[in-house]
């Protein structure tokens, strides 16, 4: 299964794909919508055709993204939340299940820590995802929303005690 991780910015929105198979996960691509401009109508309009390209380009089954969490700057945390509902609706729009986890959530599941800070995010997530180097902070923390996600889903699917789960094209997988 290939999911989307997206960690939303309205300056830079990181995004990474794994390939979750079981228990095993595997790199497939990651980067960063870099955006350009001063008006927020413009940027959300970039945020919201780069998601939109890597979606048509690498057909990822699920998303995830982070939840909005309270900056000290109410507008900061303004314009985050709008590019994070622009990237919540392409996923929608592409009929997607969007997963939503909160940032302690991520670093707890790939570092064991959630309050570690994003180096030690990027070490793991190239550790885990046996990377020849250091993905871009963004870009890592994107791939690691994915690696929460494949976790938890990986978890309640034991939990649950299923032997099979159906994928988005309605086939059983063991």
């Amino acid at each position: 299964m290939l999911i989307l991780g997206i960690d939303p910015g309205s300056r830079i929105t990181g995004f990474g794909i794994i390939n979750s198979v079981g228990g095993r996960n595997e790199y497939v691509t990651s980067g960063c919508i870099r955006i350009k401009g001063d008006a927020l109508p413009e940027r959300l309009k970039q945020v919201y055709a780069g998601v939109d390209e890597i979606i048509e380009r690498y057909c990822p089954q699920e998303m995830a993204i982070e939840q909005v969490f309270m900056a000290k700057n109410a507008d900061s945390a303004l314009k985050l939340g709008q590019a994070r509902g622009v990237a919540v609706v392409v996923g929608a729009n592409h009929d997607l299940p969007v997963h939503e986890y909160a940032a302690r959530k991520v670093k707890q599941a790939v570092v064991g820590n959630g309050g570690a800070d994003k180096s030690q995010v990027q070490h793991m997530v190239m550790n885990i995802l046996k990377l020849p180097g250091l993905p871009q902070a963004d870009a890592a923390d994107a791939l690691a929303i994915a690696l929460c996600h494949a976790h938890t889903r990986v978890g309640l699917i034991k939990v649950a005690g299923a032997r099979k789960t159906r994928t988005s094209s309605g086939r059983w997988r063991l």
